[in-house]
């Protein structure tokens, strides 16, 4: 008997090389400085040990499931958005299992089989998965390098086609640090305007702000010219990806937001994906897991400066700036291969990065390293990175 899956998910689960060599080394018990780590809760950073009690409360026990969540906590998501600066309102808040459930509602929203959506390159390798599993396509566009990133606005017009549904932005960047610009902004809402298209703003490293000199937006909510989205949630916000709760707020015009909500409504009322326990506990953890966002600010702010300090050691390696997230970019000698050189790193000193063409680089050779890792770890894996580097030239 034969079983017909969907294309939706890649026939070839065969893991890469990468993948294999870390899982040989585990099997050995080998130590690996593991400099792609991004879940904050492995990384030793204080978490309130009382915390968790506020998922713990009596109201958790009754169910009265809401499409949108709780208001009580699309009231504390728009306290949040206060403390950044923001006003948004209540019935404007959509709450969900996570950033990725937030795609997934938004793909099922805007776009058809077979439409597309504009991704960044580089970026998140997860948006191709998560177009996909939706029978969506996602299209690239570029973010080009020249000192500092910019937004390839041109291509960007150049990749929309009569099938494109919505347009995704990620500030700050994941790898590359860069936060939107307010010319880009108006820009893109602009081009969306003229294009029906969505504009859906992934914000969730928004609070890890490396260079506070730089221009930067605080939010694609900044403009009300096309329909939009901004997402958010716990995962990042507050390095508690455990807790499984995410949020977008929708703005725009009242004509165009008006009946995305009342579908979006629709969508939401089929899954009712979010936990009661943790939408009751949302306003303390907002409140009182803000030492958690310190800390992790705190950690990726250090690690990043660590990293500026030890790059002269290595001429040959350049770090590229980063203006906020928690995850760096270091371009070095393109002499071999990035896999060659991350299973060098891996396989000979022990040390665990990302390639850059994990996160579609257009091309070689590029190293991003994960800034949570604690910092005696952090360190030593750096100095093994520009040791290899030094050797090879």
């Amino acid at each position: 008997m034969r079983i017909v899956f969907s294309n939706r998910v890649s026939s070839d689960l065969t893991p890469n090389r990468l993948s294999a060599a870390v899982a040989r080394l585990r099997d050995r018990r080998v130590d690996v400085d593991d400099l792609t780590e991004s879940n904050p809760t492995r990384v030793g950073l204080a978490y309130p040990g009382r915390l968790l009690e506020a998922l713990a409360q009596p109201a958790g026990l009754a169910y009265a499931p809401e499409p949108f969540g709780m208001p009580a906590a699309r009231d504390a998501v728009v306290g949040d958005f206060r403390r950044r600066g923001l006003s948004v309102t209540r019935d404007r808040v959509v709450l969900t299992a996570s950033t990725s459930e937030a795609y997934s509602t938004l793909f099922k929203l805007l776009c058809d089989p077979g439409d597309d959506v504009l991704v960044p390159a580089p970026s998140y390798p997860l948006f191709e998965y998560l177009a996909a599993l939706d029978a969506v396509q996602a299209r690239t566009y570029h973010l080009d390098y020249h000192g500092a990133w910019s937004l390839d606005i041109d291509g960007l017009r150049r990749a929309t086609t009569d099938r494109t549904r919505a347009v995704i932005v990620v500030s700050p960047n994941n790898p590359t640090g860069s936060y939107l610009k307010r010319a880009e902004l108006d820009a893109l809402a602009a081009h969306c305007r003229a294009h029906g298209l969505a504009l859906i703003g992934d914000e969730v490293f928004a609070d890890y702000v490396l260079d506070a000199d730089l221009p930067r937006t605080t939010s694609v909510l900044a403009q009300r010219q096309a329909l939009t989205f901004s997402l958010g949630g716990l995962s990042k916000g507050l390095g508690l990806p455990q807790l499984k709760l995410g949020w977008m707020v929708a703005a725009g015009p009242d004509e165009l937001v008006r009946p995305a909500l009342e579908r979006l409504e629709l969508i939401c009322d089929t899954y009712l994906s979010v936990a009661t326990p943790v939408q009751v506990g949302l306003p303390t953890l907002l409140s009182d897991g803000a030492v958690i966002r310190t800390g992790i600010r705190d950690r990726v702010t250090r690690n990043y400066r660590a990293l500026i300090e030890a790059g002269p050691r290595c001429p040959s390696a350049d770090v590229l700036p980063a203006e906020g997230g928690w995850y760096a970019v270091l371009q070095v000698p393109a002499m071999q291969s990035e896999e060659s050189l991350v299973l060098q790193l891996l396989e000979h000193d022990h040390v665990l990065v990302h390639p850059g063409y994990f996160f579609d680089f257009p091309r070689e050779a590029f190293l991003v390293l994960s800034l949570l890792p604690r910092p005696e770890v952090f360190d030593r894996a750096v100095s093994r990175i520009l040791a290899r580097l030094e050797a090879a030239r």
